[in-house]
C-alpha cells in the first residue's frame, strides 16, 4: 500500500499546533478550527518549502551573498499563513507553495555549494498531485523521535509567532534583516538531525530572545506610525448608524479603512485584538471610530451576526463563518476563506474597501448587545509614566502583588477560570495583561488602588513586549539582581503560536515558575515537559483557590 493511501485511511491529518487540539493529543480527522485535512496537507507542504527556501538562503548568506528583502517578506507571510485560523484556503496555499518553489529554484543556481543544502532546499515540482503525495511525507509526523519532533515543533511555532509579529511591521515598512536571517537560520535548522536536545532546547531560548526583537520592531513601527498608546476609555455600545467590524491585528488596514470611511456616514468599530487601536492618538481624530464591538475572537459566529454590517478580517482568528452573514465578510493580508470576498494589497500599497462601504450603507446599524466604557492603553509608555506612583504604591504596600495575565482566549468551559481567578484576587493586587486574555476580565468592575486601574491592559499579543519592558524597569527602580525577586507573577493563557513565542520570550528572560493553562501543549511530549519544569517552573494550572494561594503567597517582598 502506497504512503499516501496508507495515511488518509489511518488518519486524514495530524496538527496539535494550539490549545483546543483534538483530546489534547491532535486533530487527525478534521481540525478543531475548522481546517479541512486537503489544507492541513497544504499547510505542511507549504512549511517544507519554506524550510528548504530558508535553507537556501542561509547557506547564500554563509557565502556573503544578499538576500532580498521581498524573498525575507514571501518567508515570514508563509509561516503567516500557517498560523491557526488564518488561512483556510487550499487553492491559495497551493499557489504560494507554487511561487516559493520558483523562487528557491531561482536562488539556488546562485548556490556555490550545492552540497551544503538539505533535500527540502532541492525538492521541486509543478504537479499539484505531487504535492499531495508530498505533504504526506513531511508533515509533524515525519521526525520519528518524539522528544526531537516536540522540540523542533516548540521551536517552528515560536517562529510561527516571530513571523507574525515581523509580518506587521513590514506592512508599516519597518524590517530587521537580523531577524530575518535568524528566523530563516532556525528554521532550516529543524530540518537537521545532527542536532540533539540539547541543542534544540538553545535554540528555543534564542528564539524567545528573537521574539522579543521582533515585537520591539512592532512597537516601533505601531508607535512610530500613530503614536504611543494612552490610556483611553474605549466605548463597548453602538451609534445609530451603519457600520463595519475591522478584526486582526493589523493596524494600517484600519487606517486606510478609517480615511476611506470618512464622509460615507458609515462608521467604524474594533473587534477583540483591535480594540488596542482605541488607544492610538492617530486614531482618535476620526469622528466615525466609535469604539470596540464585542468580544473575543471565538464568539464571532454570534457577534457578527448581530453586527448586521460588513466584516473586515486583517489577520487571525477567523472562524469558519456562518451563510448567514459570510457575504458581509471580507479577508485581506494572510486570511482567507472560501466563499469570502478577499481584498487584495500587497505592502505599500493602498487597499481598495469602497465595495465594504458600498454594502454598509445599506446595512442596519449593529445591534447593540453591551453598553458602558472599558479602560484600556497601558502599553510601556503610559505605564512608565506612573512609574513614581506605581514604585510608591508597591513601597507602602498598597501594591503588593502584579499578576500577569497575558495570553489569548478560547472556546473552552475550563478558560472560566480565569474569569474566576480575576475575581478571587485581593483587592491589592494588580492585573498586568495583553492579547485577548483579556475577555475573560476586563469588564469586570475590580476598581483601582491610588486611581491605578486594577487590570492595565498593555494591547495586542504582541504587546506583551510591554509587560516585558515594565518588569525589567521594575527590576531597576528596585535594584534587583534577579527579575524573578520582583512582586510579580505569571498565569499565562494560550491558544495558539503567537503565545508559543510570549512564551519563550518570558523564558529567554530567565523568568521562573510560570503558570499556563488551561492545557500544557500537546506538542510537549513527557521528556520535553520535565525539562521545562525542572529547569523553569513552569505548571499547568490548578483550582482557582489553589492558584491564588500559591501565587499570592509567593515571592513575598
Amino acid at each position: 500500500m502506497n504512503p499516501e493511501r496508507r495515511y488518509f485511511m489511518q488518519n486524514k491529518m495530524f496538527c496539535f499546533q494550539c490549545q483546543e487540539t483534538a483530546g489534547c493529543t491532535g486533530c487527525t480527522q478534521a481540525g478543531v478550527c475548522g481546517k479541512k485535512p486537503e489544507v492541513a496537507a497544504m499547510q505542511d507542504l507549504l512549511m517544507y518549502v519554506t524550510k528548504g527556501l530558508s535553507a537556501v538562503t542561509t547557506q547564500l548568506r554563509a557565502e556573503a551573498k544578499e538576500i532580498p528583502t521581498e524573498v525575507n517578506h514571501m518567508i515570514t507571510r508563509n509561516l503567516f499563513t500557517t498560523i491557526t485560523n488564518v488561512n483556510f484556503d487550499k487553492d491559495a496555499i497551493t499557489a504560494r507553495i507554487q511561487e516559493t518553489l520558483d523562487k528557491k529554484q531561482e536562488l539556488q543556481a546562485q548556490v556555490q555549494n550545492k552540497k551544503a543544502l538539505p533535500d527540502a532546499a532541492l525538492w521541486s515540482s509543478d504537479d499539484p498531485a505531487e504535492f499531495q503525495v508530498k505533504a504526506v511525507e513531511v508533515g509533524v509526523l515525519s521526525t520519528k523521535d518524539e522528544d526531537i519532533r516536540s522540540l523542533r515543533e516548540l521551536i517552528i511555532y515560536g517562529l510561527k509567532g516571530l513571523s507574525a509579529y515581523t509580518s506587521h511591521a513590514n506592512v508599516l515598512l519597518q524590517d530587521d534583516e537580523k531577524v530575518d536571517a535568524f528566523l530563516q537560520r532556525t528554521l532550516a535548522a529543524t530540518l537537521d538531525d545532527s542536532r540533539n536536545a540539547d541543542d534544540l532546547v538553545a535554540l528555543a531560548l534564542e528564539t524567545g530572545e528573537y521574539g522579543l526583537k521582533g515585537m520591539a520592531l512592532l512597537d516601533k513601527a505601531n508607535t512610530t506610525a500613530y503614536g504611543n498608546p494612552e490610556m483611553t476609555k474605549v466605548n463597548i455600545g453602538v451609534d445609530t448608524r451603519p457600520g463595519i467590524l475591522i478584526s486582526g491585528h493589523d493596524l494600517r488596514d484600519l487606517e486606510m479603512l478609517l480615511e476611506q470611511t470618512q464622509g460615507t456616514g458609515v462608521d467604524v468599530y474594533t473587534h477583540s485584538e483591535m480594540l488596542p487601536a482605541n488607544s492610538y492618538p492617530a486614531f482618535k481624530k476620526y469622528p466615525n471610530f466609535i469604539g470596540n464591538y464585542g468580544n473575543a475572537w471565538w464568539k464571532q459566529k454570534e457577534e457578527f451576526e448581530r453586527f448586521h454590517g460588513p466584516i473586515l478580517m486583517t489577520t487571525n482568528c477567523l472562524v469558519p463563518p456562518k451563510g448567514s452573514y459570510r457575504d458581509r465578510l471580507y479577508t485581506t493580508g494572510e486570511v482567507r476563506h472560501p466563499g469570502c470576498r478577499h481584498i487584495p494589497g500587497d505592502i505599500g500599497e493602498k487597499k481598495d474597501f469602497s465595495e465594504l462601504i458600498e454594502q454598509a450603507k445599506h446595512c442596519a446599524p449593529p445591534e447593540e448587545i453591551e453598553h458602558g466604557e472599558i479602560i484600556g492603553g497601558f502599553a510601556h509608555n503610559q505605564v512608565l509614566a506612573l512609574a513614581d506612583d506605581i514604585v510608591g504604591a508597591v513601597k507602602s504596600g498598597a501594591i503588593k502583588k502584579f499578576v500577569v495575565m497575558a495570553g489569548c482566549d478560547g472556546h473552552a468551559k475550563a478558560r472560566d477560570y480565569y474569569t474566576e481567578f480575576a475575581k478571587k484576587l485581593p483587592g491589592d493586587t494588580v492585573i498586568l495583561t495583553a492579547g485577548c486574555a483579556k475577555y475573560r476580565y476586563n469588564k469586570l468592575n475590580l476598581g483601582d488602588i491610588g486611581g491605578i486601574p486594577r487590570v492595565l491592559d498593555a494591547g495586542q499579543c504582541n504587546d506583551s513586549y510591554s509587560l516585558a519592558v515594565i518588569a525589567l524597569k521594575l527590576q531597576e527602580a528596585f535594584g534587583l539582581d534577579d527579575i524573578n525577586d520582583l512582586p510579580i507573577v505569571y498565569n499565562i493563557a494560550w491558544y495558539e503560536q503567537k503565545a508559543v513565542l510570549v512564551l519563550l520570550a518570558l523564558l529567554s528572560l530567565g523568568i521562573k515558575n510560570i503558570h499556563l493553562g488551561p492545557t500544557l501543549p500537546a506538542f510537549l511530549s513527557p521528556n520535553v515537559a520535565k525539562v521545562l519544569v525542572q529547569n523553569f517552573g513552569i505548571s499547568e494550572i490548578g483550582t482557582v483557590e489553589d492558584d491564588a494561594g500559591i501565587f499570592m503567597f509567593s515571592r513575598e517582598t
